[in-house]
């Protein structure tokens, strides 16, 4: 096979037993196919039909790029996916969802307007079960310091990151890889890196139909409490020394998180256990108001 022209845009697809709607997803790529675009799929040890279905396709499109591995979980397939890259930039696509049309057309747009950026944030459409559909689009992020971005986007909640309708600069997506040990929340820590290494672009362009469906939308709470001090220690560890001061700030959120599911689930004695971690680690969290109604009808109602 000839050597393909210089690559723009890598899409990666992890997937792990979704055979069923993997079709989808690599029919949105390959309907927007150039030569500046390469389309990587990894598998992440399926056990369904998935190899059967990616053998389909790479006998009607021979330059899809395939590959396996042994069952390692989302962070470890999409660090596979973009050490096999070959673009500046990476975009990486869940295998539920599909790119909008003309997604790949108006990021090229972006980046010619934009060159060098470290993150472009698109909108979205969000596809609920019951067929509601919700445009989702992107709030402007300021140029300011560092600190400033990871309290908006860690404590605030003010900037919203998504895989599929953001376009990641690969260098840094390799000096940051999604870290393995986690099986969710994995993407938080990468998000906080590239938002305070680079700058950042918004567009209102759709760039991705995000599929909502119940496994996506449930909560683990195993090892939760392991996963909130590993989680902070993750995404801190690679922040500069002006964002460290949110270090305790955002274990505290993290806590918040783990009672609110807790109280959800009506394990009360956890979700009290939590709440009051949270507390001493920062009053200031513990007292929002959403999380100290809950805790109040926790603690006073029964």
């Amino acid at each position: 096979m000839n050597e393909p022209a210089d690559i723009l845009i890598s899409v990666v697809i992890p997937t792990y037993n979704y055979a069923y709607r993997l079709p989808r997803a690599l029919d949105s790529v390959l309907a927007q196919q150039a030569a500046d675009v390469e389309l990587i799929v990894v598998d992440d040890g399926s056990t369904d039909q998935t190899s059967e279905v990616l053998a389909a396709y790479c006998g009607r499109h021979p330059e899809l790029g395939v590959l396996c591995q042994a069952n390692a979980g989302a962070g470890a397939a999409r660090n596979t996916g973009i050490r096999a890259a070959r673009g500046s930039y990476v975009l990486l696509l869940d295998a539920d969802d599909q790119l909008a049309r003309d997604a790949l057309t108006n990021l090229r747009a972006v980046l010619a307007a934009h060159p060098g950026v470290g993150m472009i944030i698109g909108a979205h459409v969000s596809v609920y079960p019951d067929g509601r559909e919700r445009l989702r689009v992107p709030a402007e992020v300021p140029a300011a310091s560092a600190r400033e971005l990871a309290h908006r986007y860690l404590l605030d909640k003010r900037i919203a990151i998504s895989h599929g309708c953001t376009l990641f600069r690969r260098d840094l997506l390799l000096q940051r890889p999604y870290p393995e040990s986690l099986r969710s929340g994995e993407d938080i820590a990468v998000f906080a890196y590239l938002l305070v290494s680079a700058p950042v672009v918004v567009t209102e362009h759709v760039i991705a139909r995000i599929h909502k469906h119940p496994g996506s939308l449930r909560h683990d709470r195993q090892n939760e409490e392991e996963r909130a001090r590993r989680m902070t220690s993750e995404v801190f560890a690679s922040l500069p020394a002006e964002c460290q001061p949110l270090r305790q700030q955002y274990e505290a959120k993290r806590y918040l998180s783990a009672f609110r599911a807790a109280a959800l689930a009506d394990d009360r004695q956890n979700a009290r256990r939590y709440y009051l971690r949270a507390s001493r680690l920062s009053l200031r969290q513990a007292l929002r108001w959403g999380y100290a109604r809950k805790a109040l009808r926790l603690f006073f109602w029964f």
